[in-house]
């Protein structure tokens, strides 16, 4: 047996033995009060939890391992260390047992059928996720328990039960999200090179310009800590949050202001130091995303899994069930497990294979996440924190491809303006070093020059378009963005599909 097949082996056995011991665990500790319905329950949601942190971990820690401010070792265990931290501190005593009110818990029969609709929705969605991680696709975990209840809820109900308008505004997040996380990481990372990395001396403009950057963070992520990872245990408002988040915020600014100076000081004028400057910074980030994801994301793992246990407990259907700690304990478990035996993969195809990422562009990403989440939920929108993430990955590579496809047109125009005057081309490539060297307003002089020039060169406009097309860069991997976007797509339709599937047969196994 290869090193490769025994790796999987292991990491397979150490899965199995988790689900096992949660049967086993099921039956000592329930014994006879959940019966068999129960035991099988807990030991999907085990499953479900391994799968969350199979794949949806992977969002917070993937940029941050991408640009190498963390190993892949010390981001497993921060991020298994906080999202459990998240999950058993601020997960909640109480759970909604119907997902973002999708289906109409008045129209379920009894509470078999309720049961039955949610260990269908809760096993689709972990096989959803399962399939999705080992294709590499990073996909939304609330969208698939989404499509779950979903499919399995028309499959008990018929089409009257789904709440189509709450449908409408998810199936828009699939836009919404991406294309907000996108834009903010762009804007932020546009903001560090005009500021810092097109001026001439990097080291004085980084230590104007970093601890501000960072002080930014601080403010987003301590508001998005309040409001999102601490909400079931502490519900502040949002002026509250933002008001707390920006007294942090003025701290870090004057704490973190003479360190980063003194430390810039010795520093080499170069981007690579500049990059080192947001090492520390990523980290606590990636910390503080986790701590929120484990406290708010658990419940995609145990909330079905508490309306079964209350469900069977009561024999009603509530729209709320207390989470009993047996229950947290498998989630939050389940998803540092998961992490650590299959989270890798989705770490590297986030961090490293939709894009080339170094420290700035993962703060970036940081930045975006926090603060599309904070404008998100302030407005309504139920947007999903793996398209937000995934989509400012996207957002910093197209931008990079978009700058460098500009700047080698501009640089491939130069040169075929002089393409017929040999004794000119020392010229032109001096020319060419001084745009490198030039600073953010000698740059636009420059390329105001060029663009007069260019008029009376004699190039045609689609000759001109030709030419940037020649040199255009793909900065961003198409076949992972194509990939990533048609599993967002069908995530909502696949598992509802297989939870309507697993519903009739478990139906067809229960009835007499």
């Amino acid at each position: 047996m290869t090193l490769p097949e025994r790796s999987n082996v292991l990491r397979l056995s150490a899965a199995v033995s988790f689900l096992i011991a949660i049967a086993i665990f099921a039956i000592v500790y329930l014994g006879t009060n959940g019966g068999t319905m129960l035991v099988i329950a807990a030991v999907i949601g085990g499953y479900m939890a391994m799968n969350i942190g199979a794949n949806d971990v992977a969002n917070n820690v993937g940029p941050a391992v991408g640009s190498k401010a963390l190993t892949m070792g010390g981001a497993i265990i921060i991020a298994a260390i906080f999202e459990t931290s998240g999950a058993l501190v601020a997960g909640g005593d109480v759970v909604s047992t119907i997902k973002k009110s999708i289906i109409d818990p008045a129209l379920i029969a009894d509470s078999n059928t309720f049961i039955w609709l949610m260990m269908a929705a809760l096993m689709a969605g972990a096989l959803w996720l399962n399939i999705a991680t080992t294709f590499g696709a990073p996909v939304s975990t609330t969208h698939s328990i989404v499509g779950g209840v979903l499919g399995a809820g028309i499959a008990a109900g018929g089409f009257d039960i789904a709440n189509w308008d709450t449908m409408g505004k998810i199936a828009a997040s699939w836009i919404i999200s991406p294309l907000m996380g996108g834009s903010i990481a762009a804007l932020f990372l546009y903001l560090i090179k005009r500021t810092v990395t097109y001026q001439s001396d990097l080291i004085v403009a980084a230590k104007r310009m970093v601890p501000l950057l960072v002080s930014l963070m601080a403010w987003a992520c301590s508001t998005y800590l309040i409001l999102k990872g601490l909400k079931k245990i502490w519900k502040a408002d949002l002026f509250t949050a933002v008001g707390i988040g920006l007294a942090l915020a003025v701290i870090v600014y004057l704490l973190l202001r003479p360190v980063i100076a003194k430390v810039a000081d010795r520093l080499p004028n170069e981007k690579a130091s500049v990059n080192r400057l947001f090492n520390t910074p990523l980290i606590f980030a990636a910390a503080m995303l986790s701590f929120a994801h484990g406290a708010n994301d658990v419940a995609n793992a145990v909330g079905p899994l508490a309306a079964i246990n209350d469900a069977i407990m009561s024999g009603g259907v509530a729209t709320k069930a207390v989470i009993p700690m047996w229950v947290m304990m498998v989630g939050a478990t389940g998803i540092a497990l998961g992490l650590a035996l299959y989270g890798p993969k989705l770490i590297r195809s986030v961090g490293s294979e939709i894009t080339e990422l170094d420290q700035m562009r993962a703060f970036c990403i940081a930045m975006a996440a926090a603060i599309t989440v904070i404008i998100a939920s302030q407005m309504g929108l139920p947007v999903s924190s793996t398209h937000i993430a995934v989509g400012g990955v996207f957002g910093v590579g197209f931008l990079r491809e978009y700058l460098k496809t500009n700047y080698a047109a501009l640089v491939e125009e130069i040169k075929s303006h002089h393409q017929d005057q040999g004794h000119q081309q020392e010229i032109v490539y001096a020319l060419i070093a001084d745009f490198e060297q030039a600073t953010v307003q000698e740059k636009a002089q420059i390329v105001k020059d060029i663009k007069k020039q260019g008029k009376q060169s004699g190039l045609t406009k689609t000759e001109r378009k030709s030419m940037r097309k020649e040199v255009k860069n793909n900065l961003v991997k198409r076949s992972m963005f194509y990939k990533i976007i048609a599993a967002w797509v069908i995530t909502v339709p696949i598992s509802g599909i297989m939870a309507a599937m697993i519903y009739f047969m478990i139906r067809g196994m229960m009835l007499p």
